[in-house]
């Protein structure tokens, strides 16, 4: 069974401080950038709310989030505390998160490079919307994909 903690590809410099520094200020002030929203979620250890901009797929009625760099922070808090925000402008939506298993990801993914392979599509070894599901299942345990759920209203 492989590690499925271990594939984690980290940021550049250009990513950190420039495309997500930009995306996540024009989803702060309401403008989605193919779909983003600025994901915040507590902390596993610290208990404080982290934030990063992600892409929302809609696929069949449900919306989905892909951590197309792996097993990151947001992916490992999102395990812990289950659920998290997401902010578009002053609209913040509470939501519930499961992680889907991975036989089930492979139309998400395929979904999910189909609509951002040009901006993600390099964290997926050559793996891309048309590949054959054999190729999507073997990358699937890389990439962990939650379905999200709208929070029940407090």
């Amino acid at each position: 069974m492989p590690d499925t903690t271990a594939h984690v590809r980290k940021p550049g410099w250009f990513t950190v401080n420039v495309m997500n520094r930009s995306v996540a200020w024009l989803t702060r002030r309401g403008i989605s950038v193919w779909g983003s929203r600025v994901l915040a979620v507590r902390g596993r250890r610290s208990g404080a709310w982290r934030t990063t901009p992600v892409n929302v797929l809609t696929l069949d009625g449900e919306r989905y989030l892909v951590a197309p760099r792996g097993h990151v922070q947001w992916t490992r808090n999102m395990r812990a505390v289950g659920g998290g925000e997401l902010h578009l402008g002053k609209h913040v939506e509470p939501f519930t998160a499961t992680e889907v298993a991975d036989d089930a990801k492979v139309d998400v993914l395929r979904a999910y490079l189909k609509r951002w392979k040009a901006e993600v599509g390099v964290f997926f070894g050559g793996v891309g919307p048309d590949s054959a599901d054999d190729e999507l299942r073997a990358i699937a345990h890389k990439h962990p994909v939650f379905r999200i759920t709208a929070a029940p209203a407090a």
